[in-house]
């Protein structure tokens, strides 16, 4: 419920029933909704992003386990619900939805939401492929090439036939951008294939997400809650957690430095946050932890749920100055060493010893602690939470249809998928160039074989005719001599031998045959 630019999320034990708040001015410091299964955390979730919205605070949250879609329906006025309202005393208590964008990511129920493979950039997707450092460098390159040569990089088409296309002209590249294994682009490849089949193939792609339609308020000037639905994205993490990574990434890098705010401009809830920190690279979690240190000044809150604080690593806990901490069970020697780890992040109160409490928490009961109107960290309350005005359900498939319905422009925009030209038409085009050209050199190589074939041809030819009149030429004299002969012997017979040769010496100066 919102109270005085705060929201005011439970009342503290008594015998002091002091009401505990969550400043306004002072949400975007972040903050932890942190507890075993069963504890009351969506609930908290819930009764926080509803006063946010109230306030006219636009909200990211994403409905793993189906349940927050009530979000957009009424509460139920139970007997449970009236004795809350009057242990509580909440006077005028009403129950009422917010508020409510669906969205989805597998094609199922709700807005599309499609990033592009260039969004993603190779850092996120190298994460997300689970690859190596020497198959994360080929990647880098691979994206270096793509922007040199003005390649977009839509969806994950675009990408395979970009690791085709480099590996295909590996040599060409080497010098320039540094050595590609087919190894690593195989490897890659294959990586490729289990993310299609994980949904890749739905959510790489264009109308590409403006994350400033999440920046938006009703007609009542209350912030829409926009509902990630990942019931079914849940099954795939590397997933989820980089697309909500992906998410923080952009706001950090798109939004406008706005230092200290009345009320953040925005708050993101990251459900299930261990599944961002499992096996995370040195280097993405640095990226992390100044990302969450940075945008608050931009007007951003950060909100991670999770089992237990020891589920986030030390570095970004610092950072999460509100904290609400239901309880945890201790069976296991690294299990109560995660209570004890909770407990001193509190401020102490005098009143209990705060490793026992978070064992000894019921349903619906936490240790909260705020920070104050300075900065500081309130004193820690064991604190009942409030019910929400909203429903604690899944909402029902009427409201559910309605809120979708009252989404169509939406559904307009984002509905439809748009595949316009990219890196796979033009390196398609360019194959096509490559193979016309190759066909144009053959063609050419072939006239020149003819050309040759034609030119030896001319040559026998030329030199058969010489044969032949070499042969015609010789067969002529020895006609001509033979002829000579006979009359030589005609002459022989008339004057004498003598005389013949003395006539034949005369004729052909002395030559002989």
């Amino acid at each position: 419920m919102l109270k005085d630019n705060a929201i005011w999320m439970g009342v503290g034990a008594e015998p002091t029933s002091k009401p505990v708040s969550l400043l306004l001015d002072q949400a975007n410091r972040h903050g932890l909704i942190a507890g075993a299964s069963g504890t009351g955390k969506t609930v908290t979730l819930k009764v926080m992003a509803e006063g946010f919205s109230k306030a006219g605070v636009p909200v990211f949250m994403a409905d793993v386990k189906g349940d927050i879609t009530g979000m957009c329906s009424p509460g139920e006025d139970t007997e449970d619900m009236q004795k809350r309202i009057k242990k509580f005393g909440l006077e005028g208590f009403t129950y009422e939805g917010c508020p409510c964008r669906f969205w989805d990511m597998l094609g199922g129920q709700g807005i599309p939401v499609r990033i592009t493979v260039s969004d993603m950039g190779p850092t996120l997707l190298s994460r997300l492929l689970e690859l190596t450092e020497v198959q994360e460098g080929v990647l880098d390159i691979v994206f270096r090439i793509a922007d040199d040569k003005n390649l977009l990089l839509i969806d994950l088409k675009d990408l395979r036939s970009m690791l085709n296309y480099v590996a295909e002209n590996a040599k060409e590249y080497e010098t320039t951008y540094g050595k590609v294994s087919s190894q690593s682009v195989g490897a890659i490849l294959r990586q490729l294939i289990s993310v299609e089949d994980q949904g890749g193939d739905v959510f790489f792609g264009e109308p590409d997400l403006d994350l400033s339609e999440w920046f938006a308020c009703d007609s009542n000037g209350h912030g829409y809650v926009n509902v990630l639905n990942a019931a079914k994205l849940i099954q795939s993490p590397q997933i989820y957690a980089m697309f909500l990574l992906w998410m923080l990434s952009e706001l950090f890098d798109t939004l406008p430095e706005e230092g200290d705010l009345e009320k953040p401009k925005f708050v993101f809830f990251f459900d299930e946050a261990h599944l961002l920190f499992n096996d995370m690279p040195s280097e993405l979690l640095d990226k992390i932890v100044q990302v969450v240190k940075l945008i608050r000044s931009k007007g951003v809150g950060v909100y991670f749920i999770t089992q237990s604080p020891s589920d986030i690593p030390d570095e970004v806990l610092a950072q999460l100055s509100n904290r609400v901490q239901h309880g945890l069970r201790a069976y296991t020697p690294a299990e109560q060493k995660a209570v004890r780890a909770a407990a001193q992040s509190f401020r102490e109160n005098p009143a209990f010893k705060s490793e026992d409490a978070i064992l000894e928490l019921g349903t619906g009961e936490a240790l909260v602690s705020f920070l104050n109107d300075d900065g500081q960290p309130e004193i820690v309350e064991r604190a009942k939470i409030l019910p929400p005005q909203c429903l604690m359900a899944a909402a029902p498939e009427s409201d559910l249809k309605a809120a979708l319905d009252a989404q169509s422009d939406l559904m307009k925009k984002y509905g439809e998928a748009v595949d316009r030209e990219s890196a796979f038409e033009q390196l398609g085009e360019v194959t096509k160039q490559d193979e016309e050209a190759k066909k144009l050199e053959e063609e050419r190589a072939e006239l020149e074989k003819e050309k040759a074939k034609l030119e030896k041809e001319k040559a026998k030819e030329a030199e058969k005719a010489a044969r032949k009149a070499e042969r015609e030429a010789e067969k002529q004299q020895q006609q001509f001599m033979k002829g000579v002969s006979k009359f030589a012997g005609q002459i022989l017979g008339t004057f004498g031998r003598e005389a013949t040769r003395q006539i034949t010496r005369n004729l052909f100066g002395g030559r002989r045959r």
